[in-house]
């Protein structure tokens, strides 16, 4: 036993997993993945408001968002598009370097530009940023499933979760120190370095071992094999619908309360200081811990238990908030209502995406990832754009959270259903499955 592998025995089991390999490679990877986010959210938002630019025109500025919701119409490129001469460097890894100049470039352009003076053109390097960001992230995650084994699922997801957290509060803050005594234009040169912990992976580790190379179609039968094959082979598989219609269902509940919390705050007569303490402060220790206990809970009892127990958590959770809403103003309960919610959606966090992760063929894993992240938050958060409020309004908020208790629960029950008829295991793609092969491309 070599002298590391010593020391790490010697630490708790619940500890041992988050030391491995993968997991550590997981954590550098969702920094890289985290902060591009960062720059065209809260970053940018703040830059331009100090330039006095319109709130109108900041506001559209969201626009740049779209990029990650869409991103599964061009994961299919990066399954099945080998790139020019960074090809030889292997399918991911290419592209992770590729990927990576792309964030880089552009975010550093997006900070030389002055809104003030060409707003246009911050636009178009936002919107460049989101893009880049996005098929950064659809390459990360391909990299992560494929560099995990299938008993390390929970535990990566987890670190990459806690990676991605760090690349964003690392983003943001590091912006705002630096750009109050150097200007934005070193604030970003700086935070562009935040994409090379992932290259550093890629380097270190290179090519995925678990990594399957489709067949090498050339020209349009390479673009059809690499949009049509992702799709057609998840749904040849047994319960492959009732998966697809869990995966849109199970968050239903949860993203309508949780994009409605600071409605019922501010209705209560929350104070900032207390939403600041509360929301903000003990609700990302909370979920800290809660993805810590997810990753521990899928490595002790299993994809298919944990994954319950987390559905359940969430949904109840809910009733947590209808609880606060008929009490009145309390800050213990206040507490109580964010740190249960914060610690059930860590722990939902980490499982689900596990899940998500396990579902992936290991030939299509950036294409499927994409496709099922996407349809995990889409009818979520149209229900709260189209009528969360009109429902709040007429229902009440101890109506409306009972509701949204009510909304988790088909998804609940499907999953049930799924587990008692083995269709959890036989819907598994070869990333979930232990010792699945790898098969070359010719």
């Amino acid at each position: 036993m070599s002298s590391s592998q010593g020391w790490i025995e010697r630490l708790p089991m619940g500890v041992r997993p988050y030391l491995q390999r993968g997991p550590i490679a997981a954590l550098f990877l969702g920094i890289s993945s985290g902060f591009p986010y960062s720059m065209i959210g809260a970053t940018l938002t703040t830059r331009l408001a100090q330039d006095g630019i319109d709130k109108k025109a900041v506001t559209a500025f969201s626009l740049a968002f779209l990029a990650y919701n869409l991103k599964f119409l061009w994961a299919p490129l990066v399954d099945g598009f080998r790139l020019p001469l960074l090809g030889r460097l292997g399918q991911r890894v290419s592209w992770l370097v590729f990927a990576g100049a792309l964030v880089m470039a552009s975010v550093v352009w997006l900070g030389m530009l002055d809104p003030r003076s060409s707003l246009t053109e911050v636009a178009i390097a936002a919107v460049l940023v989101g893009i880049a960001g996005a098929t950064y992230d659809i390459v990360i995650d391909a990299y992560r499933i494929e560099t995990l084994r299938p008993e390390q699922l929970g535990v990566g997801s987890g670190m990459s979760q806690y990676g991605w957290r760090l690349g964003s509060v690392i983003a943001g803050s590091l912006a705002l120190y630096v750009a109050a005594r150097g200007g934005w234009a070193l604030a970003y040169l700086l935070c562009a370095g935040l994409a090379l912990p992932a290259l550093l992976v890629g380097v270190v580790l290179g090519e995925p071992e678990r990594h399957i190379a489709v067949s090498a179609h050339r020209g349009w039968r390479q673009a059809w094999h690499a949009t049509i094959g992702p799709l057609s082979e998840f749904l040849r598989r047994r319960g492959a619908i009732l998966v697809l219609l869990f995966v849109l269902l199970h968050k239903i509940g949860d993203t309508l309360a949780n994009l409605t919390l600071r409605l019922l705050l501010n209705d209560l007569g929350f104070s900032n200081d207390e939403i600041a303490t509360w929301d903000v402060g003990l609700g990302f220790f909370a979920m800290l811990i809660g993805i810590f206990v997810g990753g521990a809970l899928y490595a002790r009892i299993g994809l298919k238990r944990s994954v319950l127990i987390s559905l359940v958590m969430m949904g109840a959770s809910n009733l947590s908030f209808a609880l606060l809403a008929a009490h009145g103003h309390s800050n213990a309960l206040l507490a109580f209502t964010i740190g249960f919610e914060n610690f059930a959606s860590g722990i939902g966090g980490v499982v689900v995406v596990a899940y998500l992760s396990a579902l992936c063929n290991l030939a299509y894993t950036a294409t499927q990832y994409a496709l099922l992240s996407a349809a995990a938050s889409v009818v979520g958060r149209l229900l709260t754009g189209t009528t969360a409020g009109a429902l709040i309004e007429q229902l009440g908020y101890v109506q409306f959270y009972l509701l949204t208790t009510a909304a988790a629960l088909p998804g609940i029950l499907l999953y049930v259903f799924m587990l008692r008829r083995g269709l959890i295991d036989q819907s598994l793609g070869s990333a979930g499955r232990t010792g699945a092969g790898v098969e070359a491309g010719g």
